[in-house]
């Protein structure tokens, strides 16, 4: 006997449906939860610590690791796979704490650098060992060195798979 509704669409044919069975939705459940827990945590410890969210402390590290501690806009956007125009909002705020500066790009008028300042070198000094010392507890003193490493080449196979590679993707650095 159907139940549905007489004016309710036909469902789609199974085949078109792959559903995740219930070691998946196990599986998918745990990593969300995970994943979450694990950058509130971060979150927490940075913004204790520093006064700054995780994302912020993540452009301070692509900076610090940047040639002359300076990256386009565009490629900070896209290393820290966000839009430009959260990116543009970070920058701000970290610039008004004196941690970053913009500089015109001389080659595009259009474009610019956001530049790491000694300021934002010496607090990513002073807030590193307690995020790693954060990090390490929270994640790599749980796992054995082969779960690391398993975790490592599944998240680089999700990563690889993830990232477009094909002209026109809906990319968030080109929104």
């Amino acid at each position: 006997m159907n139940t549905a509704p007489a004016s309710a669409p036909e469902p789609a044919p199974a085949e078109t449906h792959r559903w995740l069975t219930a070691e998946e939705q196990r599986v998918w459940r745990s990593y969300l939860h995970a994943t979450t827990l694990l950058e509130d945590h971060l979150d927490r410890q940075l913004q204790r610590d520093a006064g700054m969210p995780h994302i912020y402390y993540g452009l301070l590290v692509k900076l610090a690791e940047a040639p002359d501690r300076r990256l386009r806009m565009t490629e900070l956007a896209m290393d820290a796979k966000i839009t430009r125009s959260r990116l543009s909002h970070a920058i701000a705020r970290l610039e008004a704490n004196g941690w970053v500066r913009r500089e015109n790009c001389p080659s595009d008028k259009r474009g610019q650098f956001a530049v790491l300042t000694d300021q934002g070198m010496e607090v990513l000094r002073r807030t590193a060992p307690g995020h790693v010392a954060a990090v390490r507890q929270a994640l790599f003193d749980r796992l054995s060195p082969e779960q690391q490493k398993s975790l490592g080449e599944i998240m680089q196979i999700v990563a690889e798979g993830l990232q477009p590679n094909e002209a026109g993707a809906d990319l968030p650095w080109l929104r």
